[in-house]
């Protein structure tokens, strides 16, 4: 049992749409998955469990409840694999401004 104290680095989630409240339009199996929101924050409770329900103050100052998930959560995310035709748009680039910058 992993117990979060009041200040602890925290994540809960919280359901935005429940299934049945997508929009019509979106296709079917993201019409039959619920919107989840995560967000991380400062344990604002005295304890709370891993799976109870918790309130967060973001680094933002907002005030979120929802249910625990993590205790020191980290980020993980990436911008992705590098795509070997972007990689030389940059310099591509400062050539053209500096021809440019040239021809004034």
């Amino acid at each position: 049992m992993t117990v979060a104290k009041r200040g602890d680095w925290v994540q809960i989630e919280r359901e935005i749409l429940a299934v049945g409240e997508r929009a019509p339009q979106a296709p079917a199996d993201t019409q039959n998955t619920p919107l989840m929101m995560w967000v991380k924050g400062f344990l604002e409770q005295d304890r709370c469990e891993i799976g109870q329900q918790g309130t967060i103050k973001t680094m933002t100052g907002r005030t979120v409840s929802g249910k625990l998930t993590a205790l020191l959560p980290t980020y993980n995310h990436t911008f992705g694999e590098p795509q070997p035709e972007l990689l030389g748009i940059a310099n591509e680039l400062r050539t053209l401004l500096q021809e440019v910058g040239q021809n004034e």
